[in-house]
């Protein structure tokens, strides 16, 4: 009886509505799903075969499919495990609900997708009766979905490096195999080295260099991807898509075939074509502002579905962000080696041989552009060993980084302590800071905080110590000629643009021949063992110090490599004898006859030509003279034979001499003026124990 032929009132006395027999209403309610329903239904038999299906399942609909698999009429690309899938259903294993399922129409070219909920049909007493199966296409919005997928891909992966070749790898890592299954990425060779991107049409014989290429993994390995290797250039063939998207800078959206007319002249795109069985091809200029930076390829191979204009809108806005993020990791090239170029020149171009200290040194390029290093010949066979940086990357801290080396270099020729020199440079340091600071607010550098650290030490052959200070730098590590670590606790100072006021304090250390210091921008000891480790580099015994220098770096963290760092290293050692004269003399009148005397025998025992003892007479006199007339005891005079000739005269008094422009009716004050002409350099340094006079003579040849 059907729910229509009941009586009324007599649902009151049953627990629901009568259930529907073979009526009218049976069959009103069956035409009614089938034809007006708002998706596709399927009636399978107990042996999956279509009995029934509706019009929304489109290409399916005919009689002709009714008494086949579902499997045969819609070409699924897993058979196998979706009939699997709808057994478990038929066993009464439960219903399947919003099941995507891949596949092709028999009359419907073209993959598919397919959202599936099966559910069993089954008789009073239990007996499975079939499937009933609601089918959705959902193939236009997953491959909507697939696009929103890909393009948020990209604009994660593809910004986040200021390195050309980091991002078109992550942009084809974006891409594929989501979006395509092969593709290549080629920049304008010119724009890799920072140049200006050409403003399009892209000239004809523009070289384009292979920055990055990927493909999915169905395709057979590495060698999938023809052409030319990464790195490789080319010039784009004329009449091909490539040659035309750069010219009118649009993208092209092409169909290859055998037949495809323009195959024959791009080697490239033929073998791609007969090696990866690529049927479909989008090109995309990569442009900003009407420049073109490169070309972008993507290919679809093999079963994949044909781009189409969605798919060449997605790719144009991919490449415009891809284009975005070269630009950027151009600008920041092209600073990088400007930058580069200004620290290089800056610092010092010919290794300096000192005294008696044998220097190497090591300078890691790399995004830090503000390290510097100097060795510095001062007065008294001593020597200047300075490592220092300015934190941060570009123009701006290379030009800081040559203020504050040009500032170190005047300072240290003025014979002050290492405490002196890093508290005058800090005053040069917070000048800067000023300046920096009252630029106009529209100025990107107003805002940008300085800081910089330096380690200014000096060794003294004839006393064998090494005096150092710091300020907001590392200090030296040494090793003794026997392998063994030297402390040297050196008191941290303030960095140089810091706000902190406190002094700086030196530590002094005595040092055996051969001992060797190593100074290292703090890049070089980032980690906690790093100075442990450099230690025992520097214990190997029979290393020369470029050998020392080099094992080091190999000893690197690869982080640090790519920071940019500077080593400077010294091995410490002393004066020839035979090269030193030196003599006590007696703070009385006839000293000077004496001092003239002494050094004349001297020089000439060095072989040294007249004029130059004739001069160094002149000057020993002049000096000895003002130290017995305005000088205390004691009284020491020194000749040092090198790459040139110094005297220095020593006197208790700390009072020092100054250089006057004597006028013509005066009967002295013309001495100093008189050394200043004779000499190539002249001054004075002091000590607890006085000052010393000295000057420096260049020597015409060398002297033995």
């Amino acid at each position: 009886m059907s729910y229509a032929d009941t009586p009324a009132g007599a649902g009151a006395e049953n627990d629901g509505p009568t259930p529907l027999d073979d009526t009218p209403l049976d069959h009103a309610l069956l035409d009614t799903l089938f034809t007006q329903s708002a998706v596709g239904l399927l009636v399978l038999d107990p042996q999956l075969r279509l009995v029934r299906t509706n019009s929304l399942v489109e290409g399916v609909a005919t009689d002709e499919y009714i008494g086949l698999r579902f499997t045969e009429a819609f070409r699924l690309d897993d058979p196998a495990g979706s009939e699997q899938l709808m057994k478990r259903v038929l066993a009464g294993e439960g219903p399947v609900r919003e099941h995507l399922v891949r596949g092709r129409l028999r009359q419907i070219p073209g993959d598919r997708i397919f959202l599936v909920s099966a559910y069993r049909l089954e008789a009073p007493d239990g007996t499975a009766l079939g499937l009933v199966s609601a089918v959705v296409d959902v193939t236009e919005r997953e491959r909507a979905r697939a696009r929103e997928t890909a393009l948020a891909a990209v604009r994660d992966a593809v910004g986040g490096s200021l390195d050309v070749a980091t991002t078109c790898r992550s942009f084809v890592d974006a891409l594929v195999p989501g979006f395509a299954d092969l593709a290549v990425i080629e920049v304008v060779d010119e724009v890799l080295r920072g140049a200006d991107p050409p403003v399009g049409p892209l000239p004809p014989d523009t070289s384009l260099r292979r920055a990055a290429s990927g493909h999915c993994d169905t395709l057979r390995g590495e060698e999938a991807i023809p052409g030319r290797p990464l790195g490789a250039t080319r010039h784009l063939p004329l009449r091909t898509p490539y040659a035309l998207a750069v010219a009118d800078l649009r993208p092209r959206l092409v169909q290859l075939t055998a037949d495809t007319p323009w195959i024959d002249t791009e080697p490239d795109g033929g073998r791609i074509l007969a090696e990866t069985g690529a049927h479909s091809l989008i090109v995309v200029p990569l442009t900003l502002r009407g420049a073109v930076l490169g070309l972008v390829s993507l290919y679809r191979c093999g079963a994949s579905e044909p781009f189409d204009e969605e798919d060449v809108s997605l790719a144009g806005t991919a490449a415009t962000r891809a284009a975005l993020a070269i630009d950027n990791a151009r600008r920041y090239e092209r600073e990088h080696v400007i930058a580069s170029t200004v620290q290089r020149r800056l610092l010092p171009q010919a290794v300096r041989d000192q005294a008696a200290v044998e220097t190497a040194h090591v300078l890691l390029p790399g995004r830090d552009s503000g390290c510097w290093f100097d060795t510095i010949a001062l007065s008294g066979a001593r020597t200047a060993l300075v490592v220092g940086g300015v934190a941060g990357e570009g123009l701006q801290s290379a030009i800081a980084m040559g203020q504050l080396r040009t500032v170190i270099q005047a300072l240290a020729g003025l014979d002050l302590e290492p405490e002196e020199v890093l508290a005058r440079l800090k005053e040069t340091a917070d000048r800067l800071a000023h300046e920096r600071a009252a630029l106009p607010p529209s100025d990107s550098l107003q805002g940008e905080p300085l800081r910089a650290g330096c380690v200014y030490g000096v060794y003294d052959p004839f006393t064998r110590t090494c005096t150092v200070a710091r300020a907001g730098h590392p200090a030296p590590l040494v090793v003794g000629p026997d392998g063994e670590a030297v402390p040297l606790d050196v008191p941290e100072g303030p960095g140089l643009f810091a706000a902190d006021g406190a002094l700086f304090a030196p530590a002094a250390v005595t040092l055996e021949e051969g001992s060797v210091l190593a100074f290292c921008t703090p890049e070089l000891l980032a980690d906690d063992g790093a100075g442990e480790r450099i230690t025992q580099v520097l214990a190997r015994p029979g290393r020369s110090l470029r050998q020392l220098g080099d094992d080091i770096v190999y000893e690197l963290p690869d982080d640090t490599r790519s920071a940019g760092a500077a080593l400077l290293l010294a091995r410490t050692g002393t004066v020839s004898d035979h090269r030193v004269a030196t003599w006590d003399l007696a703070q009385e009148r006839t000293t000077p006859a004496t001092a003239r005397l002494l050094v004349r025998d001297r020089l000439q025992g060095w072989g040294l030509d007249e004029d130059t003892v004739d001069s160094t007479e002149l000057i020993v006199s002049e000096l000895v003279t003002n130290a017995v007339r305005y000088g205390t005891p004691p009284l020491r005079l020194r000749l040092l034979l090198d790459t040139t000739l110094t005297c220095e005269v020593h006197d208790g008094s700390t009072a020092s001499p100054h250089l006057r422009h004597a006028r013509t009716v005066d009967e002295g004050g013309r001495g100093l003026f008189i050394v200043s002409r004779l000499a190539a350099h002249w001054g004075a340094r002091h000590s607890p124990e006085g000052k010393v006079l000295w000057t420096e003579q260049e020597l015409p040849g060398s002297a033995t």
